[in-house]
């Protein structure tokens, strides 16, 4: 039925695939994401869309469809691809599953030991290097967003790396996130994001891993006891559009459009670390979850357990890639 549902939408949205002419030649977008509007992505997006028709001075209008109201997970990326929508802004860890497995470098534990590490791999030549192999895909990458960095949870203390062993964790579609849970002794868990409070309610999974926005505004934290402030990884996304759609916009057009989704960009990221702390503040004062923040020994133990995953990637995303990523952080100070 999902599949009758995505051709039915490609037959319409085929004809999106070219630009999409409304009354008086406005130009349709529709803006589809998986996350609540009150998150980073979410308030990223309606900046971007009231940016977006003010630059263009009303020729584009903007539809913003978040919480997996359109597409779920797995299904957004297909309808981008066959037209249906024309932008998206998936997790990183989604292009894998596509093909692109080099994107899967982003989720590589504690690979960026701050956001100026992050900052020079997302807006420098690695990450135009990256969007390159979109392509062919049918994509392109227009921006890298952040939401932030992610903290573990479930319903026992997670305080040592071997409190990990045995608990069914959620994972986004992803072959470094299934190694990472692995490398815990946790059985790693493939699920929408739509679908994970439900199964933290019913004891479908025990445990998840997401920056403290996620965690607040999926109301996780009701059906998670325990959360330890592991930050051992990043949650990041791309906002991405149809290729052929990009490119056959009006070139004064699209330019219009490259500068709202810079404007856009600088404030989803300025925002990202603000709405987590707003969050983590929240949850703590409800009571319904301990969390932990750990000592320098604690987080050493974690970064030991989870270090060889990188050396398990290499063969997937590129020992070079990895590398050059080492050789941004160590630039800016930081020792791999």
């Amino acid at each position: 039925m999902k599949l009758v549902n995505l051709l039915c939408a490609a037959a319409v949205g085929c004809l999106m695939t070219a630009p999409v002419a409304l009354a008086q030649d406005q130009i349709l977008i529709k803006f589809s994401h998986v996350v609540a509007p009150d998150t980073p992505k979410g308030k990223g997006a309606e900046k971007f869309k009231e940016l977006a028709e003010k630059a263009t001075a009303g020729k584009v209008k903007i539809e913003v469809y978040p919480n997996s109201q359109l597409y779920k997970d797995k299904e957004e990326l297909e309808a981008l691809q066959l037209g249906a929508v024309q932008m998206l802004a998936p997790s990183l860890a989604k292009f894998g599953p596509l093909g692109a497995k080099e994107f899967e470098v982003f989720d590589l534990p504690y690979i960026f030991p701050n956001k100026d590490v992050l900052r020079r791999v997302t807006e420098g030549p690695i990450g135009k290097q990256l969007f390159s192999k979109l392509e062919s895909k049918g994509i392109t990458g227009l921006a890298y967003w952040d939401n932030g960095f992610k903290i573990m949870s479930a319903n026992k203390p997670l305080i040592k790396p071997e409190d990990m062993k045995g608990q069914k964790m959620r994972i986004q579609s992803s072959k470094v996130l299934d190694a990472q849970m692995r490398a815990l002794s946790a059985l790693p868990q493939v699920m929408a994001f739509s679908e994970v409070y439900q199964a933290l309610q019913t004891g479908v999974v025990d445990g998840t891993e997401n920056p403290p926005s996620n965690m607040y505004t999926q109301k996780m934290h009701e059906v998670q006891k325990h959360a330890t402030l592991t930050d051992h990884g990043y949650l990041g996304y791309a906002v991405i559009v149809n290729k052929k759609f990009w490119d056959g916009l009006p070139a004064d057009v699209r330019t219009s459009l490259e500068g709202a989704m810079k404007e856009a960009t600088a404030y989803a990221n300025d925002i990202a670390q603000n709405e987590n702390d707003v969050s983590m503040a929240q949850m703590k004062a409800s009571g319904r979850t301990e969390f932990h923040e750990q000592t320098k020994d604690e987080r050493a133990a974690w970064v030991k357990a989870l270090m060889p995953v990188h050396k398990d990637a290499e063969s997937r995303v590129g020992k070079d890639l990895i590398e050059s990523i080492y050789k941004e952080a160590a630039a800016a100070g930081f020792k791999m």
